[in-house]
Formats: structure tokens, sequence, C-alpha cells
């Protein structure tokens, strides 16, 4: 189902980038619709442009889910660094498992 009035603020030829950035909004509180998803398969027959995945929003959020998609973008992140409780692996901010022994970062 469509909503109307949204907005897109992202849209890319590689699917998990454009599942990964509706994360991201989702995770940030932000609601986004999906389109495009199964259109690859078009490609050729009708215009790329209309085949690429995207990532919709609702007007009032554009200018916040395009900030953090750009923030995103540049591999920028607000988390802190952390130090696993499990094994004392420092991890950048940007991960909340730690990569060596998989414990969830705390609190």
């Amino acid at each position: 189902m469509t909503a109307p009035g949204y907005v897109r603020v992202f849209a890319h030829a590689n699917a998990l980038l454009v599942n990964h950035v509706g994360n991201l909004l989702e995770a940030a509180g932000i609601p986004v619709e999906r389109r495009n998803l199964t259109l690859g398969g078009g490609a050729g027959e009708l215009p790329p442009g209309e085949c690429e995945p995207e990532v919709w929003v609702a007007p009032h959020n554009r200018a916040r889910a395009e900030a953090l998609i750009a923030r995103a973008m540049r591999g920028e992140s607000d988390a802190p660094d952390w130090s696993c409780p499990g094994c004392g692996e420092r991890l950048e901010g940007v991960f909340d498992t730690c990569w060596n022994c998989g414990h969830s970062r705390p609190g």
C-alpha cells in the first residue's frame, strides 16, 4: 500500500543498501516505505529510474531522514566506542555485538 504524500529520500540499485537505510531510519523512529524492491527483473523493459529500490518517508521526516542518511553514508555515528564485557575487545560505536566473542553491547 502506498502512503499518500510520502517523499523519496533514498534510491540505489543495491536492494541490500536500500533495506539497510530503511532499517537505519526505522531504528531512529522514522516510519518508512520501501518501494521497487522486486522490480530489478524489469530493468531493460522499464526505465532504469523506475526500477531502483527506494526509501520513502512522510514529508515532515524528510530533513531528519536525509541528515541521518548522509551521516551514515559518510560512516559517522553518534554511538561511542565500547569495550566488550566478555573478552575486552575494543569496538567502534557502530557495532552492537562483539565480532570476537558475540557479546552484546552493555546497557
